[in-house]
């Protein structure tokens, strides 16, 4: 779906809204100053929508790395980690509840990306319980006023409260047509359901009808936190349960009944290149005969990001399972130093045409609006 500009009476309401719940997520005052000679300040302080449509264009649009795996962390969100981590002590943690859109617009520059699409994240919140409707709405209204208030710096990934079928429907709805959101942001599991299962199969049926392409972001399922007592989840969890959720969608056919949506998968497909192979010769006739192209056909139309995944172990696996044009740039900003993704991935054994390709091109043909 091709991204209009976003309705001035629903910029409007959304201001509204947001200012409501103290939220002012483009750039404050305080910004401005801090990034303006002293000069201009008197100016800063009169034109602060002009600023915010001129300071923060990508310095180079039409050549600057385009990221699909960026995360927005808005004050509710932050309020939610700050209830269940009242005592952070880890530095990081600490620095990532400081996160506004601002910083997240000087590290993109940083590092010489143009566009990020954004997507709530997902690290001690739920969209299980009775509030998943609230917190999708919530968080895709604040990602649509980013868009706005930064013009040509973020795109949206809307996230669904996938669990609720009545609620997924409506939020799609609402994210495509109100908010003109560039896709849709799901987990790789909710509650221990994966999201093949056909329970979702209608929410999947409407992502088809509009094309859309699904950014599949890891989770830690119930049955398998806290496995070993010190280390993360995250650590290695979120990189089988990116192979838990590719095999969900292969075992149900999804992939094969929706041709339309095109998925992202994370951190160059977790333990997925590893696995396909093997899923490949283990998966059961009766399923697999029902690839028209088999399961490493579909394993190789998939998308894949890079995120914190370049060194040449990880990479090594995606480019020898899919052609380098099915492999996106991402970055898990602010979770994930953005440089642990570039430093490597310019040190990479690819040509200049495939680094182009993964930096930006494959991602304009996924979004036709950003094309140079």
């Amino acid at each position: 779906m091709t991204r209009g500009s976003m309705n001035p009476e629903l910029s409007k309401a959304l201001s509204a809204k947001l200012e409501e719940q103290g939220i002012e997520p483009g750039p404050t005052r305080r910004d401005v100053l801090k990034s303006l000679p002293l000069s201009l300040a008197g100016f800063a302080l009169c034109a602060k929508s002009a600023v915010s449509a001129s300071l923060f264009q990508a310095a180079n649009p039409k050549q600057g790395r385009i990221d699909v795996h960026n995360h927005m962390l808005p004050p509710f969100y932050q309020k939610i980690r700050k209830a269940e981590a009242p005592g952070m002590s880890n530095s990081r943690s600490a620095a990532m509840l400081d996160w506004t859109p601002a910083l997240a617009v000087e590290a993109l520059d940083k590092n010489g990306i143009a566009l990020a699409m954004t997507s709530l994240a997902v690290g001690g919140v739920s969209f299980n319980g009775p509030d998943a409707g609230a917190l999708a709405r919530d968080g895709n209204e604040y990602g649509a006023r980013m868009v706005s208030d930064y013009p040509g710096r973020f795109g949206l990934f809307a996230a669904l409260p996938l669990p609720d079928q009545d609620a997924s429907l409506q939020e799609i709805s609402y994210a495509y047509d109100t908010l003109k959101a560039d896709g849709i942001a799901l987990l790789t599991d909710y509650g221990d359901k994966w999201p093949g299962d056909p329970l979702y199969a209608p929410i999947f049926e409407e992502l088809n009808r509009r094309n859309a392409v699904v950014f599949v972001h890891p989770t830690v399922p119930t049955c398998c936190a806290g496995l070993v007592p010190g280390v993360s989840p995250s650590t290695t969890e979120y990189l089988f349960d990116t192979a838990r959720a590719i095999t969900s969608f292969l075992v149900n056919g999804t992939f094969t009944r929706f041709p339309a949506i095109r998925f992202i998968f994370c951190h160059s497909g977790g333990t997925a290149p590893v696995l396909a192979s093997r899923i490949n010769t283990l998966l059961p006739k009766e399923i697999s005969e029902k690839m028209p192209n088999g399961v490493l056909g579909e394993f190789q139309k998939l998308y894949y990001d890079v995120a914190n995944a370049t060194s040449p172990s990880p990479l090594a696996a995606l480019t020898s399972l899919v052609p380098s044009s099915q492999i996106l740039f991402g970055s898990d900003f602010p979770f994930v130093a953005i440089e642990a993704t570039t430093g490597p991935l310019e040190h990479a054994a690819l040509s200049p045409s495939q680094r182009e390709a993964i930096n930006r091109k494959n991602a304009e043909r996924l979004f036709p609006r950003l094309k140079s």
